[in-house]
């Protein structure tokens, strides 16, 4: 299998998604979004790689969380994170939410992040921008991010906003 270059796994949080949560917070990120609340994640040299397989035994080990990934940005990933999840997928019945600064119409021109796309169920896009924060979001943190269905997208060919 896979590595994937990641900062931590955070077991059991209810902030990235509803419900309790495996959160894998991966490094690297190439949008460098001013006010960013993880700028550490930036350089993918802060992280530290680890087999697909382990990440997915932390992730297995929980029968309760489901899963999100953030960052830095997956997308930076997409081969290892598009390994994780289907195998996230083959072994449960886990919902998979997946944070990026690339919006979901830039990720359908990638071929490779279009796999990873093709796995997860709720994607959350757009850059970090300062000026539209808004503390009282859920699950975002300014207003121009989107938290998208990503299988009811992919049918209809464009991104269909969740309202959370």
């Amino acid at each position: 299998m896979s590595t994937i270059s990641i900062l931590e796994i955070v077991e059991d949080t209810t902030v990235d998604g509803p419900g309790f949560r495996t959160s894998v917070y991966s490094s690297g990120c190439p949008h460098h979004c001013p006010g960013c609340h993880n700028p550490q994640s930036w350089n993918i040299a802060n992280g530290q790689k680890v087999e697909v397989e382990e990440i997915l035994g932390k992730i297995l080990a929980d029968p309760f969380a489901d899963v999100t990934f953030t960052g830095g940005d997956p997308m930076f990933q997409p081969q290892g994170f598009t390994a994780l999840a289907k195998a996230i997928k083959q072994k449960s019945n886990k919902n998979i939410w997946c944070y990026t600064g690339f919006l979901f119409e830039e990720i359908l021109e990638n071929p490779l992040q279009k796999a990873l796309l093709e796995q997860i169920d709720v994607l959350v896009d757009g850059r970090f921008i300062e000026a539209f924060k808004d503390e009282q979001l859920r699950f975002r943190g300014s207003s121009n991010q989107r938290i998208i269905n990503v299988p009811a997208s992919l049918e209809k060919g464009e991104a269909v906003v969740m309202n959370i």
